[in-house]
């Protein structure tokens, strides 16, 4: 990784967060806490994946429709975060795997 992929990345980070700041003050906390705990279970292609600016769009289309972001997700912030992220490798999968010497399980 070369020092203009980093500068680029930054640019990208700071525009997805610029956009977030956009979003209703509600639609911010959920965000922010999804955030987190996205970060914490760990998809393995998180940082290069589409789903964090996959759910500011969403929460765009939910706020220019007028719906509160539970309507969207629903009461449960980490069963919604679960259901986006099933079918990807987490890196507790991998541990798990480095651990229990199987390979070839995670996401599945």
């Amino acid at each position: 990784m070369g020092i203009q992929d980093i500068i680029e990345g930054k640019k990208q980070w700071r525009a997805h967060v610029a956009r977030v700041k956009t979003l209703p003050p509600d639609y911010q906390i959920v965000y922010k806490e999804m955030q987190k705990y996205l970060f914490k279970v760990g998809p393995v292609d998180l940082a290069e994946g589409p789903l964090l600016s996959g759910i500011v769009d969403f929460f765009e289309e939910g706020a220019a429709s007028g719906k509160g972001v539970l309507e969207l997700i629903g009461d449960d912030v980490a069963a919604f975060c679960d259901g986006l992220i099933k079918d990807s490798p987490t890196y507790a999968d991998i541990y798990q795997e480095s651990i229990s010497g199987q390979s070839g399980t995670a996401g599945k």
